[in-house]
């Protein structure tokens, strides 16, 4: 498979979006959606990321984030996904598909995510807006629920003004 490129320090947000091992639903419990969205506030009080738009879907998530200069999104993105899969397997809140035990040098190990990802820079707040839209209708053309508001996991209920809202989002500036 190739390599993709990564351009990083472009002074840009970043829509990112990967998936579940295999993309098997492992995302069908609140609970497990909560533990991955305390994780990943978590890691955007310590590294300073700021969060424009994200929604998490049965199988993957999408996210719309701007990281500080001095770090890569990469190294963000696999800390973010090492620590929600250790404490969602530690905490065995899902039972793991057979497909996703992988063996490493002798010993069985389990995979919550693939390992890869995809990134778009959004080189302007228009694109940002444009990606933070599509997470909020992702659900709706999936035929999840009729209208974005009903999806509780994602970032439309804080555009509309609602308080009770998992996380909360930083100001995308023009």
């Amino acid at each position: 498979m190739p390599k993709l490129r990564h351009y990083d320090h472009l002074n840009t947000a970043c829509f990112v979006t990967f998936s579940c091992c295999h993309r098997h639903k492992l995302f069908i419990s609140p609970t497990v959606i909560e533990l991955f969205l305390d994780t990943l506030k978590a890691i955007r009080r310590e590294r300073a990321l700021r969060i424009f738009g994200y929604v998490v879907m049965p199988e993957q998530v999408h996210l719309i984030l701007h990281p500080p200069d001095s770090l890569k999104l990469g190294s963000v993105i696999a800390e973010l996904k090492s620590k929600s899969a250790s404490r969602i397997i530690a905490e065995s809140l899902i039972e793991l598909p057979c497909d996703c035990r992988i063996m490493k040098s002798g010993h069985e190990r389990r995979a919550f995510w693939q390992p890869r990802r995809y990134d778009h820079n959004c080189r302007t707040p228009d694109t940002a807006i444009e990606k933070i839209n599509y997470c909020h209708t992702n659900p709706v053309k999936r035929g999840l629920v009729a209208e974005p508001a009903q999806w509780r996991w994602s970032s439309y209920n804080w555009y509309a003004g609602m308080s009770d809202v998992p996380l909360e989002m930083d100001v995308v500036e023009a």
